[in-house]
């Protein structure tokens, strides 16, 4: 079983970047059994598509329009997720729109996808997460942990040595 972690968002807009904050994080911060693969998807679009094909279980993490209030959490299976980013705020949705429409015509096999998706507070220029955001990328990363041993992977935290 192969299991990759995608954090994708644009960086220089505050709280969209929030998937690429939270993957840095994940990595300083944890240690995985099985290894899993931990990737800064940023705003590479269709070019994420390869890791589509690539991994039976996919985690992503991302900055969504909830239509809710600023940091909200909410996890959503495959079938959701071309819904949920009707509501387009950045470019890279539309790239990740592609990708699962890809996935389906190119009969990808997939165990699982699953988004964990957070209203952002901005998405305004700027790189530093709005404190809102920032607050709250430890519960995004409690509901990472959670799926992951859902599949099977043991988490151990770094500064800690505590397995999880």
């Amino acid at each position: 079983m192969s299991i990759a972690i995608i954090g994708i968002g644009n960086l220089l807009l505050k709280d969209e970047g929030v998937g690429v904050h939270a993957i840095n994080k994940i990595k300083e911060e944890y240690i995985f059994s099985p290894s899993i693969d931990l990737i800064d998807g940023g705003t590479l679009g269709l070019d994420l598509l390869p890791y589509f094909e690539k991994y039976s279980k996919i985690l992503i993490i991302d900055a969504v329009n909830l239509n809710e209030k600023p940091g909200t959490i909410k996890v959503f299976d495959i079938g959701e997720i071309p819904l949920l980013i009707s509501n387009k705020f950045s470019v890279h949705h539309i790239g990740l729109t592609d990708i699962l429409t890809a996935c389906r015509l190119l009969k990808a096999k997939h165990d699982e996808i699953k988004l964990i998706g957070i209203q952002p507070h901005s998405i305004d220029f700027g790189i530093e997460l709005s404190r809102l955001i920032m607050d709250k990328i430890d519960l995004i990363i409690d509901q990472v942990i959670h799926q992951l041993q859902k599949w099977g992977v043991r988490c151990v935290s770094r500064s800690h040595q505590r397995l999880y």
